[in-house]
């Protein structure tokens, strides 16, 4: 978390320090549910839970938030885990679980019918919601309501050793169906769920609802601060009157805006649908918004964290521009990625006056921002490839790059001249450059002070490798984050170039024993990261990160309008 900052939830913490309102140190939670995996948005949360327990030397606990088996799994409870230390958040003591608490939580709600403060409701979840009312209609009382004490202990038993069907009955609270906050109008605390539990096997068949768990698991572990995001913010007084009523310790539930990105969707209902629809290749597709996602595509747990504190706590919800998060791992990965070249759509040049059988070794700085990454050595051949788009035979204006008859400099090496161009007869398409060199330009400089605009990178055509690039583009074409992107014809809204997969790349020799996950800045390109699952020594894999401003691009797109 970013130092010498103010905002509401560390002044409401300093306040409530300075005020000895908890006689302990702060404590925080990080409560996903494990029915997906860990996206951007968690992320944020956990920056700031994480980060309010380090600044005022408390600690944060890890909890899962497992009260729906019926689309939670150990699978998202591990990514979840494996996400979170590779981001660098360490939680206090063991991983906790709501299940943890279920005997307790069972026993809360006996508390409660007792109270006369909870019923056993026999409507279905469709007769609930009419009973409910809206905002400007005030709800019905069911017509179980004023069951007695005795009855409602008698039923709630039967619930909890299985004699009635899933949604054939569930526990409320009584509270006021009345009231203007449609989360006090008698909600939902125990449903039957006869389901597996990932954790707790068969031994329950009733579950508690999240409101109903929340609270008092917060309750039961000590926590002084529970911090969560806005939409919260309606529940809390439902938070507050369990607490009360059960007359149990009571943390401070503080909210704070969710993050909302643009081209960005991060319901876990609809990054389920696209990877069992098959539109990505799974959770960490290098597309997803999610943790294991970014981390293929190559971003930082530094540029990840940066991006968190430069959102910062806000009280209320807005959207962040994407390129604020692109901004921040290209800031990390220009400072700690070596610099090597790599041509994308290779077309070949052949340099008529250099020797055919020479070969020259060149000196290129690894990283110009970090010199202690050293130098490397490049393979000068008479025949390289360089980039199609770094060619045109009827060049427009502006571009400065090679065209017939037109001198550039190579990166490293010497000026060439075009001097011929050779054509596909069928197709007409241009397949190979006839160029000259000037011998005494070697390292880009000219001995009679001759300048050219252009510096275009390059490999060579027997000293480079085969390499398979993987261009990634937003995942929606949706200018913003808003509702539209999370409705079921969000599918219409898919773009369609959101993966652009080049098979006969080229890449600089110095790259034939790179790893997985190493990163790197392709020259002119942008930032690349090694595949972490398709990428084999005999098949590289690079995935591109974020590009690089391009100020050629920026020209063609004014042309364009």
């Amino acid at each position: 978390m970013q130092e010498n900052t103010s905002d509401f939830i560390r002044i409401a913490i300093k306040e409530d320090i300075d005020s000895g309102r908890f006689d302990k140190n702060v404590i925080t939670r990080f409560p996903p549910e494990p029915n997906g995996y860990m996206h951007i948005g968690h992320a944020k949360a956990a920056h700031i839970n994480f980060g309010m327990a380090i600044e005022n030397l408390g600690h944060c606990n890890l909890r899962f938030d497992d009260t729906n088996p019926t689309k939670e799994d150990v699978e998202y409870v591990e990514a979840f885990k494996r996400d979170l230390e590779w981001l660098g958040f360490t939680w206090s003591g063991s991983v906790l679980y709501s299940s943890n608490y279920f005997d307790t939580l069972y026993e809360y709600a006996i508390k409660l019918i007792r109270k006369d403060l909870a019923y056993v409701c026999d409507l279905s979840q469709e007769d609930i919601r009419k009973y409910r009312g809206s905002l400007t209609k005030p709800g019905m009382n069911s017509p179980y309501r004023n069951r007695t004490i005795n009855e409602n202990l008698n039923l709630f038993e039967k619930m909890r050793v299985g004699r009635f069907d899933d949604g054939a009955c569930s526990l409320r609270a009584k509270i006021d169906m009345t009231s203007g906050n449609l989360n006090m109008r008698d909600p939902v605390i125990y449903r039957v769920l006869k389901t597996t539990h990932h954790r707790t096997g068969d031994s329950w068949c009733i579950y508690p609802t999240y409101d109903f768990a929340h609270g008092q698991s917060d309750s039961i572990e000590g926590v002084t601060h529970s911090l969560c995001s806005l939409e919260f913010e309606d529940h809390r007084p439902l938070y507050e009157w369990f607490l009360d009523k059960l007359e149990i310790y009571k943390p401070r539930q503080l909210e704070f805006a969710r993050l909302n990105l643009t081209n960005t969707v991060m319901s876990k209902r609809t990054l389920l649908q696209l990877v069992e629809q098959g539109h990505v290749a799974g959770w960490d597709d290098p597309r997803m918004p999610t943790i294991s996602g970014m981390k293929r595509r190559g971003y930082t747990p530094k540029s990840i964290r940066a991006f968190c504190d430069k959102i910062g706590v806000a009280k209320r919800n807005n959207t962040v521009e994407v390129e604020m998060l692109e901004h921040c791992v290209r800031e990390d990965l220009n400072a700690t990625s070596d610099r090597v070249m790599a041509v994308l759509r290779p077309l070949k040049v052949v340099i008529e006056n250099y020797p055919k059988d020479k070969e020259e070794k060149l000196e290129a700085v690894n990283n110009p921002e970090n010199l202690s990454a050293g130098n490397r050595t490049l393979s000068f051949t008479r025949e390289i490839y360089i980039d199609r788009d770094d060619f045109q035979e009827n060049p427009s204006k502006k571009f400065y790059r090679l065209a017939p008859g037109k001198e550039v400099r190579l990166r490293y090496g010497y000026f060439i001249t075009c001097t011929k161009v050779i054509k596909d007869e069928k197709t007409g398409d241009v397949i190979e450059l006839r160029c000259n060199y000037d011998p005494t330009t070697r390292g880009g400089q000219a001995p009679d002070g001759r300048k050219v605009k252009g510096t275009i990178h390059w490999v060579s055509v027997p000293n480079s490798i085969s390499a398979e690039i993987r261009i990634y583009d937003h995942l929606f074409i949706a200018d913003e984050n808003n509702s539209d992107l999370e409705n079921e014809s969000n599918n219409m809204m898919l773009n369609p170039e959101s993966l652009n997969i080049l098979k006969d790349s080229r890449v600089e020799q110095s790259l034939e024993n790179t790893v997985p996950g190493q990163r790197y800045q392709f020259e002119r390109h942008g930032y690349f990261c090694v595949d972490l699952e398709y990428s084999a020594p005999d098949n590289l894999v690079f995935n591109r990160t974020v590009g690089l401003r391009d100020s050629w691009a920026k020209i063609v797109k004014k042309q364009r309008v």
